[in-house]
């Protein structure tokens, strides 16, 4: 078993080789929400998708600093023609919590397009931190919002938060998140459920165990996962001691359902880290964050021989 002790994960040091991933240029923010705003403001975890308008479209946790997670209120939105525009249109708010609901914030949204319906989960929250609700927002433009009438789509703990959902060959939806071994609390986990209808979620599974335990935060927040050939990538922000708050571990496996520290293959100093594809094939690492001065883009190199 090799040392699970963070910081330069154990494995750049005894496999340097293994490293597939590499950040090949500084980071440049392309959006920062405090523009406009008589205070400053931060963006957090996020995603992007390309809309049948043409643009970009980028959701995310934004908030005033000093940062108060449970005051997260309302989703941010920004969109750009091309994704490496600087800087994006800040969009209105598209969703903002709805208490009577049990909603108390709006964390990590993953959206994607399924016959042309557009579908958001998102964290929002509860009351209590050992049943966290995960919900579906649905929109046919990306502005106009619905929830879903069967949310919550998942409840779990401790703070069960940050889906990212991908889709197999056997036409089977993966939800991946991030929660504890038990929900009041325990090891770190990346879970799994799955759907064939993007609605009714189950078959749980602890696809990644992480040595550290605890309830608020932890070592495997904002999981994504990244197919790529035969490989399914899986990106962790591990909120490492030694390197603090901006650090993201990347794993591979073939069982999208299985990874272990010995599948290491990288690291990239960012926050809430993704990777994105542009339209030209470039691919780049998205990093954020609590005091970071917006959302910013790095490229990236795979080298794996699949580009």
């Amino acid at each position: 078993m090799i040392s699970t002790e963070r910081g330069k994960s154990p494995l750049h040091a005894l496999h340097p080789e293994r490293e597939l991933i590499t950040r090949t240029g500084p980071f440049k923010c392309i959006y920062d929400h405090s523009v406009g705003e008589a205070e400053e403001w931060f963006v957090n975890d996020h995603c992007f998708i390309r809309g049948h308008d043409g643009l970009w479209h980028m959701f995310g946790i934004t908030n005033v600093e000093p940062p108060h997670p449970v005051r997260e209120i309302r989703l941010g939105h920004a969109t750009a023609k091309n994704l490496t525009d600087s800087p994006w249109t800040k969009e209105p708010y598209p969703i903002t919590i709805r208490e009577d609901l049990d909603e108390i914030h709006l964390w990590a949204p993953c959206i994607l397009l399924h016959k042309g319906l557009y579908y958001m989960y998102i964290c929002v929250g509860s009351q209590d931190n050992t049943r966290y609700q995960i919900s579906l927002f649905t929109s046919r433009d990306l502005r106009n919002w619905e929830r879903h009438p069967n949310n919550p789509m998942v409840v779990d703990g401790y703070d069960a938060r940050d889906p990212h959902v991908i889709r197999l060959d056997d036409g089977r939806w993966v939800m991946y998140y991030t929660a504890t071994m038990r929900p009041e609390g325990g090891k770190h986990i990346v879970a799994a459920v799955t759907s064939t209808d993007l609605i009714h979620w189950g078959g749980k599974r602890l696809v990644f165990i992480d040595v550290e335990e605890g309830t608020f935060g932890g070592s495997t927040e904002s999981p994504f996962v990244q197919r790529r050939g035969d490989w399914y990538y899986l990106f962790i922000c591990n909120n490492d001691r030694r390197r603090r708050y901006d650090a993201t571990d990347v794993f591979r496996s073939r069982d999208p359902f299985c990874w272990e520290f010995e599948d290491w293959v990288g690291a990239i100093d960012a926050h809430a880290m993704e990777p994105i594809q542009d339209l030209d094939g470039k691919w780049y690492a998205t990093h954020c964050g609590w005091k970071r001065g917006g959302l910013h883009l790095a490229p990236i190199e795979w080298n794996d021989d699949l580009d």
